[in-house]
């Protein structure tokens, strides 16, 4: 995947669900190979205002695997593993 740009449009409430809506959208196409990981930079951009962030995708996955916290950064988290299929289970369920 080094030097290529893949690009799609999703509409999110935070920039890791963002990160998230747009990696799951690119690997529902077959033409993609690969999966993005470490120091790969992940842009998003805000159109009602127009903001960009930039933040490496290892960050994201730090957070994404971090546990606990606040009940919005918990539940976020929660949110956002669904929507890449990588719920945890939970054993007292």
């Amino acid at each position: 995947m080094e030097g290529v740009s893949h690009t799609v449009e999703v509409t999110a409430g935070t920039l890791y669900e963002a990160v998230a809506l747009g990696m799951a959208a690119i690997r529902t196409d077959e033409w993609v190979t690969g999966s993005a990981q470490g120091l790969n930079i992940v842009k998003a951009r805000v159109m009602n205002v127009p903001v960009e962030h930039e933040d490496e995708l290892m960050d994201f996955t730090k957070w994404l695997d971090r546990e606990g916290g606040s009940p919005r950064e918990t539940s976020d988290r929660k949110r956002i593993r669904s929507i890449l299929g990588m719920e945890k289970s939970d054993s007292s369920a």
